[in-house]
């Protein structure tokens, strides 16, 4: 596993995906990014996810979840330099599959992290914040809706 850190870029295939974002054209990149997702995604709960798919994955997913508010944004010389379009709003649903999918049973990259820090270390948190940035607890969302715009009981 080329990995220096625990940050979502910071190993050689995450870079190298986002070397490939920088090369391709503006309207390539969020095929790119729903490709990586889906891969990861598509390996379903059935068959070994292999560490080279999950690692774009996450990567992928970091991209997503930084367009989404209050999303954490991804800093790091590692990650793409050249501007990302807008994702379309389907995709924070196929990266929260796809990082689930990452830290499920039958995952390299989860194996591979919890030999190295016990499997509650930074990168599992960094991955679960992703995952909340992502897919937001329903209270919070329901926080955020004006009291005028929800549904009234009374």
């Amino acid at each position: 596993m080329g990995t220096w850190d625990t940050g979502h870029f910071d190993n050689d295939t995450a870079a190298d995906f986002a070397a490939e974002l920088d090369e391709a054209t503006p309207e390539r990149r969020t095929e790119l990014v729903r490709g990586a997702l889906a891969g990861a995604a598509a390996a379903g709960a059935a068959g070994y996810l292999d560490a080279d798919i999950a690692e774009v994955a996450v990567a992928a997913a970091a991209l997503v979840a930084e367009q989404c508010p209050g999303g954490p944004p991804v800093e790091t010389v590692y990650g793409p330099d050249e501007p990302l379009p807008r994702f379309p709003e389907e995709l924070r649903s196929l990266a929260v599959r796809a990082l689930d999918r990452v830290v499920a049973d039958e995952s390299e990259l989860r194996e591979l992290w919890e030999e190295a820090d016990g499997g509650n270390g930074a990168w599992q948190r960094g991955v679960t914040s992703l995952r909340a940035a992502l897919a937001p607890p329903l209270a919070a969302v329901t926080a955020a809706i004006p009291r005028q715009g929800r549904p009234s009981h009374d």
